[in-house]
């Protein structure tokens, strides 16, 4: 698997970068990789299918000056900033049948994060269906693109993050699983007690991630920002 530890310049070509890799390996150009990013400013990012009424305090965003994105992957509206890791994987669906079913791929994917987790966090869990919690308090939630030969699998991790301003800037989502119950983001949320370093670590070694990708799709990024992650049309369209 190819190792990919790249923040690019903007919000938008950090999103359009992931897709970018799950087309290439749909070419055959590219492989399984696993990247790691981190946005150093507070952003919010919708699902590809997010409703911003719904989901985020735009007022309170654009008072702000926080920027509003949306990802090509379903899943929740989430915050990004400091202390909050994002990882990627592409992955073939012939690493493992369970791939092929989008429920099955999550308990594999999952499962391996939270080995990967081993001594962090002691009893972490896969809850709903795509959420990782240690003691029912969320710290990574995940979500994928899926295309005919491989999966966009990507998630958060929570390490040292501001969990407190999480409220001023995301709604309490109308649709929440069910061991959420009405607690608010704060309640909801924790941090791990661990460093980024150590995360990227963690999930190197767990995914075999033994091969620096040096050349990534470049002009795709570009392609993809000018055509989709810049407009409007695709940000606000829900």
């Amino acid at each position: 698997m190819h190792l990919l530890d790249l923040t690019l310049a903007t919000l938008s070509e950090n999103l359009a970068l992931d897709e970018a890799l799950l087309l290439a390996a749909e070419a055959g150009e590219g492989g399984e990789v696993l990247r790691f990013w981190e946005w150093p400013q507070r952003a919010v990012v919708l699902g590809s299918g997010g409703i911003r009424s719904d989901d985020v305090n735009e007022e309170r965003c654009v008072r702000d000056a926080v920027p509003l994105a949306r990802r090509s992957s379903g899943g929740g509206t989430v915050l990004l900033g400091r202390g909050c890791m994002l990882y990627s994987l592409i992955l073939s669906y012939e690493r493992s049948p369970l791939l092929y079913d989008i429920r099955h791929s999550y308990h594999f994917i999952l499962g391996r994060i939270l080995n990967a987790l081993a001594g962090v966090v002691a009893h972490g869990e896969q809850a709903g269906i795509s959420d990782l919690v240690c003691s029912g308090r969320k710290f990574s939630g995940n979500a994928q693109q899926r295309k005919r030969t491989h999966l966009l699998h990507h998630g958060t991790l929570l390490y040292e993050f501001d969990i407190d301003q999480v409220g001023d800037y995301l709604r309490l989502p109308p649709r929440r699983p069910e061991y959420r119950q009405t607690r608010s983001h704060e309640a909801f949320l924790m941090n791990l007690p661990t460093t980024q370093e150590d995360l990227t670590r963690r999930l190197t070694h767990e995914w075999q991630a033994t091969s620096p990708l040096v050349h990534w799709p470049g002009e795709v990024v570009r392609r993809l920002v000018d055509e989709k992650y810049s407009r409007s049309d695709w940000v606000l369209r829900r």
